[in-house]
């Protein structure tokens, strides 16, 4: 097997793992079931993650990298306010989430079942949310003197935006099938959703 060839299948395993562990969850889902889906034997799987743990974990670190990465994209923010920075991360946020509804409850659900997960999470990315939370936690302090925003921590308002924007995707299932909305009443409900939790977190920031 040639290196690009591996890299090739790594990518379908772990592409096919995402899909069943968002449709299954982790503990209804095994290698053996990995490995039937992508057309392989089971020791390929354990060859390239050794465990399912591991295999899950790898999913995991991805999709907070890509998190971390396009929500304080530095090409996006340099030339931005403070203010539209907040909005750009609000709405990269909930943009992300949209790309991935089911994600957020297989998160919750296994750092629920597995809290070490997070500890394993922050050793991987290592000083990555830290530098970042750190460069707007100084703009922020900056605002706050000039009295552009009310005293509050960058914390703080990353726990708003999150939490505004968690609600909303580990509700929508529960909301879609209630009101049985169409695709183009959800595709307009997400739209004034993310225009409204926008305006929610820059109405908090307001001095």
């Amino acid at each position: 097997m040639d290196i690009n060839s591996e890299k090739s299948m790594e990518q379908t395993i772990l592409e096919t793992a995402e899909q069943m562990f968002l449709e299954r969850g982790f503990a209804a889902t095994s290698t053996t079931q990995i490995a039937k889906s992508v057309g392989c034997n089971q020791a390929l799987i354990h060859y390239y993650f050794r465990t399912k743990e591991n295999l899950f974990n790898s999913i995991f670190e991805s999709k907070f990298k890509l998190l971390f990465q396009r929500v304080f994209d530095t090409t996006q923010l340099e030339n931005l306010s403070f203010t539209d920075k907040i909005k750009h991360i609000v709405e990269t946020h909930f943009d992300i989430l949209s790309e991935n509804p089911k994600m957020p409850m297989l998160i919750l659900n296994e750092l629920s079942r597995q809290p070490e997960q997070l500890k394993i999470l922050k050793e991987r990315l290592h000083a990555l949310p830290e530098k970042l939370i750190s460069i707007m936690s100084k703009e922020l302090e900056t605002e706050i003197a000039a009295g552009k925003v009310k005293n509050c921590s960058f914390i703080d308002i990353m726990f708003t935006i999150v939490s505004l924007n968690l609600a909303l995707f580990t509700m929508l299932p529960i909301a879609v099938n209630v009101a049985e909305l169409n695709d183009i009443q959800l595709k307009f409900l997400l739209a004034h959703r993310r225009a409204e939790n926008v305006n929610i977190v820059l109405s908090y920031l307001r001095p």
